[in-house]
């Protein structure tokens, strides 16, 4: 005797993060929150996101899903772009207006952890598009500008991203929670380029 094995209609969050659209038309059809979040708090347009599955997000996007929404670890869309690297996610995110005062767990906003990382065209992005606050400072005290110095190599992506933030208003004497300038610390890195950039700068 044959048997069949039906198979299990997928959630929105499956299909999402799998991008499997006509499933995701199907559900979203038949009633299925968009904003629905898993045990870690993740919606389908953070999974969708998280897995690279843009078709999926712009569908969610369109079709009204909760762009700035986070998870139980700050994340969202855009701070996953930011974190990640991705800069075809940060763009789909600024055009769809997200909400860049949103911050990550330590604080930061996008341009944080994107000026940490080396992400140099995520950072330029922000600072020529848009306009995030480029002198916030995060739960440790650091702003993106001392982030960039002490966080990453000091090589030529660093200088850049500094020169950058640098040119879009970074302060170059706001300093971290001990007062330490970020010049200072730049040359208590041996980044002595990225010293004379800020002095440059007149920090």
């Amino acid at each position: 005797m044959t048997t069949t094995k039906t198979m299990s209609r997928p959630s929105l969050s499956e299909a999402a993060s799998e991008g499997r659209i006509d499933a995701m038309e199907e559900l979203i059809s038949g009633g299925a929150d968009l904003d629905s979040p898993d045990a870690r708090g993740r919606t389908p347009i953070l999974l969708a996101a998280a897995a690279g599955q843009y078709d999926a997000v712009a569908l969610l996007i369109a079709r009204g899903a909760d762009i700035d929404r986070q998870d139980n670890t700050c994340l969202n869309p855009f701070l996953v772009g930011c974190t990640t690297g991705d800069l075809r996610l940060v763009r789909m995110m600024l055009d769809a207006g997200a909400d860049l005062t949103r911050l990550t767990r330590f604080g930061g906003n996008g341009l944080t952890p994107a000026s940490e990382k080396g992400f140099l065209e995520i950072v330029e992005e922000l600072l020529v598009g848009t306009d995030i606050n480029v002198n916030h400072t995060n739960g440790v005290g650091w702003t993106a500008l001392i982030e960039a110095v002490i966080l990453n190599d000091g090589g030529p992506r660093q200088q850049r991203i500094i020169e950058l933030l640098l040119e879009h208003g970074a302060d170059p004497l706001m300093t971290d929670k001990y007062g330490v300038t970020p010049r200072e610390l730049a040359l208590r890195h041996g980044y002595d380029e990225i010293a004379a950039i800020i002095e440059a700068a007149g920090g």
